[in-house]
């Protein structure tokens, strides 16, 4: 069955290129999305998307198919405001940054409950860099982002937060030496350097420390790039939990010896920070939180 779920998922798709980043920004699970598209070709009978190694693009049908679902979305938008005007009700748009990490993990559950109950409210989502985030609030360019260790005092909604694990080749010494490792002996070692397009990553936490990586073989944005370089023995790395594969064939995973943690929150701009979207995200957030 077709839903407007289904329409909403296939222009992400089309705009976003990436079924991970799709589903994310329509508060689904990647899983859930591709098994909605391949729902979805199956009743068409024809398929809307190629998939390539990094890339899923529309096929002629795909477009053609695009565009009436955005025209159709557009028709329904309209409908909604004619709507909420009668009714006197406020919607609204809510702009929402954050790195791909937590787009992947953390954002599809909230997203989701947060389009149930205010499906008056449009989210419009973009990826950055942590930095980026922090640049993009201070412009007031996006309403809400995600940010890293926010500073104590600072006003945010807390997302939740995730260990830093190493990863060694199953065959590494270190990986034979017990359950846990020391951040300075994984320095140490050759390292393959895995950022997620954050600023904070396995060299800057070894510098707060005092340390320094100095063989780094390989600086890579991709996780999974990361992790099947260690496979092939290039070097050791050092990963948020939430990024470690299913899969751990090849791979030694261990805690460190004196655990890092980093935090992930929700902040709100200045000038999105009275707004009735961001009021209602957090006010969602909030619910949970004493809820949970």
């Amino acid at each position: 069955m077709m839903n407007l779920m289904h329409w909403r998922l296939v222009l992400a798709v089309v705009d976003a290129g990436n079924i991970t980043h799709a589903a994310a920004q329509v508060g689904m699970t990647q899983s859930g999305a591709s098994q909605a598209i391949a729902q979805l070709e199956d009743t068409l009978g024809a398929p809307l998307f190629t998939r390539e190694r990094r890339q899923t693009v529309p096929t002629a049908l795909g477009l053609r198919v695009a565009d009436e679902a955005r025209a159709m979305l557009g028709a329904l938008h309209r409908i909604q405001a004619l709507s909420r005007e009668a009714r006197g009700a406020q919607g609204g748009t809510l702009r929402l940054a954050s790195f791909p990490m937590v787009f992947s993990t953390v954002l599809p559950p909230v997203l989701r409950r947060f389009r149930q109950q205010h499906p008056e409210i449009d989210v419009i989502s973009l990826e950055a860099t942590d930095d980026e985030v922090e640049t993009l609030l201070a412009a007031g360019t996006v309403d809400v982002g995600v940010v890293l260790n926010a500073a104590p005092g600072r006003s945010v909604c807390p997302l939740g937060q995730d260990e830093w694990i190493a990863v060694l080749p199953a065959a590494h010494p270190l990986a034979r030496s017990g359950s846990a490792v020391a951040l300075a002996e994984l320095a140490a070692q050759p390292f393959v350097l895995a950022t997620g397009g954050c600023s904070v990553h396995a060299q800057s936490l070894a510098a707060d420390a005092g340390l320094a990586i100095a063989d780094v073989r390989a600086s890579v944005r991709d996780w999974a790039s990361a992790f099947a370089l260690v496979r092939e023995g290039l070097g050791v790395t050092l990963v948020p939990a939430l990024t470690l594969p299913e899969s751990r064939r090849g791979l030694r995973v261990m805690r460190l010896a004196s655990p890092l943690y980093r935090s992930f929150s929700l902040a709100a701009s200045a000038q999105a920070m009275d707004s009735a979207p961001v009021k209602a995200l957090f006010a969602m957030l909030q619910r949970d939180d004493k809820a949970g």
